[in-house]
């Protein structure tokens, strides 16, 4: 490259090359470091489980993550890693094994509503006219037509379903993201993705404190926290057979079979819903700082 001096002579840049230490540019207290011996615990733990790449090799491209995908993320390693770091967290006696919250939310499909078709190919016509009259961005009409997970399918993400969390709201091609919150101090304990409309969340909040219990020896848990979505009697039901107090947020002139005063009036039970809140915290840090608030792929 030329550089144009003060005065108008162009110089010539010599060649240089140039090496950081990272190791030596990250400060000696930055809690990156403490978050880093945390994690090669794991990795070492987990190291057969992963693929073994120099750094001179680069990083995956978007085809090599697509051959590699079954491996890394369906063979659960992925889930593996966060419990592994999760049973870290318990052993520092940061989590409680006995208090949860339960919450969900949506994950937008990265596919466009153009790609939800009929299961029938009848829509087949109807899209190639329109791509062929605009191949880029072609417009397609389905006002007239009622589209439901019955009898249509995205072409592009089979896996998402078309639905609306709360009545009044859009309904969108997404997929459920199910959280377990312990309380002691707000820490994930689990997230899991799934079909919000097959296993809603209050069955979903059930799985998950099943898998948790049989995948950290030694807890036990003794509430369970929930909004009013999860005010219903399969969930209290549940929670009841697990001996597990549902601390879920009543609906007024509502009567719940299972859930009465002797439980909402004790203090426990207050605590819970305060406590609750922070859930939001944790949903808000995986769609904007994680960058989840739509599919990736």
């Amino acid at each position: 490259m030329n550089q144009i001096g003060m005065r108008g002579k162009t110089q010539a840049q010599p060649g240089f090359l140039t090496v950081i230490n990272l190791n030596a540019s990250v400060p000696a207290q930055h809690p990156l470091r403490a978050i880093k011996r945390h994690v090669d615990t794991v990795l070492k733990k987990l190291s057969p489980l992963f693929l073994d790449r120099e750094y001179s090799e680069g990083s995956f491209d978007h085809s090599i993550f697509a051959k590699n995908y079954e491996r890394l993320l369906s063979t659960d390693v992925a889930k593996l890693f966060f419990a592994e770091i999760y049973e870290l967290s318990r052993q520092g006696g940061w989590t409680s094994d006995e208090h949860f919250t339960a919450d969900g939310t949506l994950i937008e499909s990265w596919a466009s509503l153009k790609s939800f078709a009929r299961n029938d190919g009848g829509d087949q016509k109807k899209v190639q006219a329109a791509k062929d009259d605009d191949p880029g961005n072609p417009t397609i009409d389905f006002k007239s037509e009622p589209r439901r997970n019955a009898t249509h399918q995205s072409t592009t993400d089979p896996q998402s379903v078309l639905y609306r969390k709360t009545q009044g709201k859009e309904a969108k091609l997404c997929f459920g993201g199910h959280i377990l919150m312990e309380n002691r101090n707000g820490l994930c304990a689990d997230f899991t993705l799934h079909n919000p409309i097959t296993e809603p969340e209050p069955a979903m909040a059930l799985r998950q404190l099943d898998q948790h219990i049989q995948l950290h020896e030694g807890t036990a848990p003794k509430t369970l926290g929930a909004d009013k979505g999860y005010y219903q009697k399969a969930f209290v039901s549940g929670c009841r057979e697990w001996g597990v107090a549902p601390h879920v947020a009543c609906k007024a002139g509502v009567r719940v079979p299972g859930l009465d005063g002797r439980t909402t009036h004790r203090p426990g039970h207050q605590t819970s819903l305060k406590i609750r809140k922070r859930v939001e915290e944790i949903i808000g840090w995986i769609e904007t700082v994680g960058g989840l608030r739509r599919s990736r792929y």
